[in-house]
């Protein structure tokens, strides 16, 4: 499983991923940047798990199910309802959304989903200002038993 985030010390998707992976692979903030990042991947693990804070958010998450891009809606073909009860397991709040978003996590989920051939899953978490240490605490304990999941 890839933990991927965005780049950005005082980006809570990139101090997520560096607490629940030890190889997290970041993206830049832009869309030619992050383009090159996801072309650059290599020996990519069957699948991915992206992060993108979201200034809407305070208290949980909304798991994305599609990305949209040139009019293309691409699905992720993970069990995204089985994620989010491991994540209301651990305490925080889940949702499914079915509405892509329209800006760079959109365009990056799209990508990752064709790079993953849709086995890859987005999360918007809330910003810094709210994903302090227990939420982080509870994102990993959420993903131990994700991990024990066939997604």
């Amino acid at each position: 499983m890839l933990f991927i985030g965005f780049k950005g010390k005082n980006n809570s998707s990139c101090m997520l991923v560096k607490e629940l992976s030890d190889n997290p692979f970041l993206l830049t903030n832009s869309f030619e940047g992050l383009r090159k990042d996801i072309e650059s991947l290599k020996d990519v693990p069957d699948t991915a798990v992206m992060f993108g804070a979201d200034k809407t958010l305070s208290a949980g998450v909304r798991i994305e199910r599609s990305a949209a891009i040139n009019g293309e809606k691409i699905v992720s073909n993970l069990k995204l309802e089985a994620i989010a009860k491991a994540i209301k397991k651990a305490g925080a709040e889940a949702e499914i959304s079915d509405n892509p978003t329209a800006y760079l996590c959109n365009e990056a989920y799209g990508l990752i989903l064709k790079r993953f051939s849709g086995r890859a899953v987005f999360i918007h978490i809330p910003t810094v200002k709210y994903a302090d240490e227990c939420f982080a605490q509870k994102m990993k304990k959420a993903f131990l038993e994700i991990e024990k999941i066939q997604l």
